[in-house]
This record gives C-alpha cells, sequence and structure tokens, in this order.
C-alpha cells in the first residue's frame, strides 16, 4: 500500500539506485518497512528509488468529526524498521541470497532459516538481546560469561523529536545507514539498561580495547564431504574445536557465512574479516578445500584474537553448540538481537581522559593514509607473489626440466662411440639430468610451503583494508556534526548543552575507532613477523634440499 510522505531534508543521491529529495518535498512510499533504514518511494519529479527513512515523515490519514485530517509520524520512528532499530529480519533476503551462493541448497532442519517474528507489544520487558526476562534462553552446551547491567551513556531527552542538527550527509551514506549519525545527533529511543558492554581503555598508544578475560584459540581441522537426502545435496563439513571446552563442533561453509552475516550487521565499526571466497564450480577440488581450510583458520584466528569479536554471544553458540533444537534457538536469538547499529554505540564504556577532538581528527587523517598506502603494498605483493606462483609451478619448471634433458642428450651422445665412452662420466651427467628434473618439480611443489600461505594472510589483510574507508567515514561524519552543532551555538540557534552532547557522543565514536586502529596495528606487527618468519624459514630450507641434491650430484665427479 502507497502512503503520502513529507521530506524533513534534502537528500543528493549517490547511486543509480537512490534519488533526490528536496526538504518540504512531497513524496510517495511504496512500502514502510524500510531496509537498512532506506525506502523506496517517488519524488514530485516522478523519479523513483531509495532514500533515507529518517529523512521523511509519513502523512497518516486520520479521521475527526467526519473531517479527513492527516498527522505525521517519522519514518524511522519504533515500530518501522529504521537505522534506530537496524533491520534483522528485514534483510533477511541479503542472507538468504548468500545462503544461496554456497552449496546450491536450502537450510536444512538444522540450519532453519525461517522469519523470526518479533514482539508485537513493544511495551514487553525484554532482558539482553530483546529476550524476555521469564524465559531467558539456556543452552546447556554453551556458558555464557555473565555481562554486567550498565546505565546508558547519556540521557537523551523523549520530549525532543530530533536534533536540530541536519541531516543531509549524502557524501557519508554508511554513516547514516549505519546508525552512527542516529546516535552522535541523540536520536537514539531511551532503553534504561544495556546488558551488553565493551571496555576501552587507556594503553601506551592510546585507546585500546580492553583484553578478553578468557582467551581461547580455536582449531579447524578434517574437512570431509558429506552428504543428504540420499547422496542428492553434498557439502563440506569442518572440525571446529575452541581451545576452552576441547568439544568439537561440525560447521559447514554456511555456519560461518551466517556467523560472518551477523558480525556486519553488528558490529559497525569494527573491521571484520572477510570469509574465504565462494566458488561456483570444482567446490569439492581437493586444492579448494585446502584453500579454503587455510584460509579458515586464518578467519578464526583473528577473531579469536580480537578483544570484541571473541565475546560475542553469537560467536560463542557457533563455536560450543551442538545441539540441533538448542542451535536454531541461538540463532534466532542472535537474529534479534537489538544492540546493532545505533543501539551497539551504547555498549562501550568509555575511559575519563580528555582528547581534543582535533588531535583525533588529525590521527585518524594519518591513520587514513597509512590504510590507503598498506592496502596498495598489500596488493602490489599479491600481484607479484602470485607470478611468483605461476611461474614455480610453470616457467621454473619447464626451464628446469629443459636443462636436465639438455644434459640427458649430452650423455647419450657420449655412449655413441664405445672405444671413447666412459661410463661412469656418462653416468654422472646423466643423473645430473635427473637431478635438475627433480628440482624442477621441487619448485613446483615449493608454493604449498611457503607462497599460498603468504597469499592466504595478504587476502585476509586486503578484506581488513577495504573496510576502514567506511569506517573511518563514520568518524569523519560525527566530526562534521560537531562542527555544525558548534556553529549552531555560537549562532545562537541550538542550546550548548545539546551541542556539548554530539561532542561527547562523537567522543565515543572516536575512541571506539582508536581502539580498533590500536587492535589492527598490534595485530599487523604480529601476523606479518609470523608469514616473514615462516617465508623465510621455509625459502632456506628448500634451498638447503635443492643445495643437498646438487653436492650429491657433485660426489658423482669425485672418483672419474
Amino acid at each position: 500500500m502507497s502512503l503520502r510522505a513529507k521530506a524533513l531534508y534534502t537528500f543528493q543521491s549517490e547511486n543509480k539506485e537512490e534519488i533526490n529529495i528536496q526538504e518540504n518535498e512531497e513524496l510517495v512510499i511504496f512500502d514502510e518497512k524500510s531496509v537498512d533504514g532506506w525506502l523506496q518511494g517517488e519524488n514530485s519529479r516522478g523519479e523513483r528509488g531509495l532514500f533515507p527513512a529518517s529523512y521523511v515523515e509519513i502523512i497518516r490519514p486520520r479521521s475527526n468529526s467526519n473531517l479527513t485530517d492527516c498527522s505525521l509520524s517519522p519514518a524511522g520512528s519504533p515500530g518501522n524498521d529504521s537505522p534506530y532499530f537496524p533491520p534483522g529480519r528485514n534483510t533477511s533476503f541479503h542472507m538468504q541470497q548468500s545462503y544461496d551462493d554456497d552449496d546450491d541448497d536450502d537450510w536444512d532442519d538444522w540450519d532453519d532459516s525461517s522469519t523470526v517474528v518479533e514482539d508485537e507489544d513493544p511495551r514487553r520487558s525484554v532482558g539482553a538481546n530483546g529476550h524476555p526476562y521469564q524465559s531467558p534462553y539456556t543452552n546447556p552446551n554453551v556458558h555464557y560469561r555473565p555481562k554486567p547491567h550498565m546505565e546508558r551513556q547519556d540521557s537523551i531527552s523523549s520530549s525532543r523529536k530530533g536534533s536540530m542538527v541536519g541531516r543531509n550527509l549524502n557524501r557519508f551514506s554508511s554513516f547514516v545507514r549505519s546508525g552512527v549519525e542516529a546516535f552522535v545527533l541523540g536520536d537514539v529511543p531511551m532503553m534504561a539498561k544495556i546488558a551488553e558492554t565493551y571496555t576501552i581503555e587507556m594503553g601506551p598508544r592510546g585507546p585500546q580495547w580492553k583484553e578478553n578475560p578468557t582467551p581461547f584459540t580455536c582449531s579447524i581441522e578434517d574437512p570431509t564431504k558429506q552428504t543428504k537426502f540420499k547422496g542428492i545435496k553434498s557439502y563440506i563439513s569442518y572440525r571446529v574445536t575452541p581451545s576452552h571446552t576441547g568439544r568439537p563442533v561440525y560447521r559447514r561453509y554456511k555456519h560461518f557465512d551466517w556467523l560472518y552475516n551477523r558480525l556486519l550487521h553488528k558490529f559497525t565499526i569494527i573491521s571484520v574479516p572477510h570469509l574465504p571466497e565462494k566458488q561456483a564450480t570444482g567446490r569439492f577440488e581437493e586444492d579448494f578445500i585446502e584453500k579454503r581450510k587455510r584460509r579458515l583458520i586464518l578467519w578464526m584466528d583473528h577473531m579469536t584474537s580480537h578483544p570484541v569479536l571473541s565475546q560475542y554471544e553469537g560467536f560463542e553458540h557457533f563455536l560450543m553448540c551442538g545441539d540441533d533444537k538448542q542451535w536454531k534457538l541461538g540463532k534466532r536469538r542472535a537474529e534479534k538481537d537489538e544492540m546493532v547499529g545505533a543501539h551497539f554505540m551504547l555498549t562501550f564504556q568509555i575511559p575519563n581522559e580528555h582528547q581534543d577532538l582535533q588531535d583525533v581528527e588529525e590521527r585518524v587523517d594519518s591513520f587514513k593514509a597509512f590504510v590507503k598506502k598498506m592496502d596498495d603494498s598489500v596488493m602490489q605483493l599479491t600481484h607479484v607473489a602470485s607470478e611468483l606462483v605461476r611461474k614455480h609451478l610453470g616457467g621454473f619448471r619447464k626451464e628446469f626440466q629443459r636443462l636436465g634433458n639438455a644434459f640427458q642428450s649430452i650423455s647419450q651422445a657420449f655412449t655413441l662411440d664405445p672405444p671413447y665412452s666412459s661410463d661412469a662420466l656418462n653416468n654422472a651427467i646423466s643423473h645430473t639430468g635427473r637431478t635438475y628434473e627433480y628440482i624442477g618439480e621441487m619448485f613446483a611443489e615449493q608454493p604449498k610451503h611457503d607462497l599460498f600461505h603468504v597469499l592466504d594472510k595478504l587476502s585476509l589483510y586486503q578484506g581488513l583494508l577495504s573496510n576502514f574507508p567506511d569506517i573511518i567515514h563514520l568518524q569523519k561524519g560525527a566530526f562534521a556534526k560537531v562542527k555544525e552543532s558548534q556553529r549552531m551555538s555560537d549562532e545562537g540557534k541550538m542550546d550548548q548543552d545539546e551541542a556539548d552532547g554530539v561532542r561527547k557522543r562523537c567522543r565515543t565514536v572516536g575512541f571506539a575507532l582508536q581502539a580498533e586502529m590500536n587492535h589492527f596495528h598490534r595485530q599487523r606487527e604480529v601476523d606479518f613477523k609470523e608469514m616473514m618468519q615462516a617465508y623465510l624459514r621455509q625459502q632456506i630450507a628448500f634451498y638447503q634440499r635443492v643445495g643437498q641434491q646438487l653436492e650429491r650430484t657433485l660426489h658423482m665427479y669425485d672418483n672419474l
């Protein structure tokens, strides 16, 4: 059913899916339910497309004393899927698409992907992650750490409909979609208590995430081809064993994909590592299975080493739940998580130390330049390493084979005039030829011991680095709001208290981004040290084996 609406702010489209809307322009909305904080509709010029739900108010008809009247309600108000309540169920079409991409089959009963219906009564008492207090989720296979309740960081007046600061931020569309804009402007609906907290503390290099009090690792082993429906459908199952339980669970790639989408949906200001790429054909070939396993191991190592991601309740459920029925309950619980988007920003406990926002902005700009340079360098190294792998598998092997064949040909030629033929010399030269052919095979096998692992690590970091431009845009958008609110306060158009609130919430965003930057640098130093050490050790061992082959061949000429 189409609805009339009025634009509250001007919005300039960034791509062909979006349309421009002007302040006070009348619009037609095709569906009142937003997706990722965006509505689809038509402007007064007949253009159809997307625009932010928080930029418009729906005009609702109502009857009063036999006269038709209209009332305005924010399109992003509670009850609709606004940026303030970032969508969970409404993104199911994205989720289902990702599920169907990999194994070409539907979720079976163990992976029930049915839509979860929201509680209709918004006044109902809810606990952590939107679950009723009277029926908490209890899984005997999953032991969650208790998280202390904390009061929300700042109180937002419920009588104020929204910040006076404008929302014409088309340059920072991710800023709008993520809910960070709503948080910074103080437009997040009140929540009495928050049962999920992530602490940021001051370290020697600035803000950092508080470490997971119960660190653990997790192994991924034994990829095994499984079938269902009497062999009609096939898939690969991995044995996943967290160190703190020692109990293995078995997961398909689709389970990793589901977890990855939950992480993206929740942790807007954290660089979530990308999963290994999907492949339409050859999914059961040995090389592909081995490559995917190596990269899933790297993905898991990054997850368990991250102080925030490693404590995510949905991640714990993924690692520990081995019961079919409890898996479904935990899956639905994660999909009903309300602490996402703007609300996720309320879970941070930040230090009391003062940070000048200009200093923070300069630090972010420096990190942005670093990310760009590192991304370019990682791409360059990836290209060079990939080309080297190609040479190992093809060019190097062929060249050594050609050299070996040439030595064999010399040996054969020496046998053609028997009176002057030396069997010992001929055998030594022939063995030299076979040695170089074997060395060619050694070169072809070597990438799986070193270069493949380098490329795996570089692929992980390509994904991490590609996340940061959008994350940095969130901070840039927050900075812009601080400057705009202070200007309005100086001009007498806004109370200073409100401008101070915007600055305070921007400070929260800044601490979170700096903590993520700090973690990235710390993990980068560990990862690249290990990568380079492993590569050099393998290279040394490889050339030592080559040298040993040549030394043994050389000794064949000693007693001629």
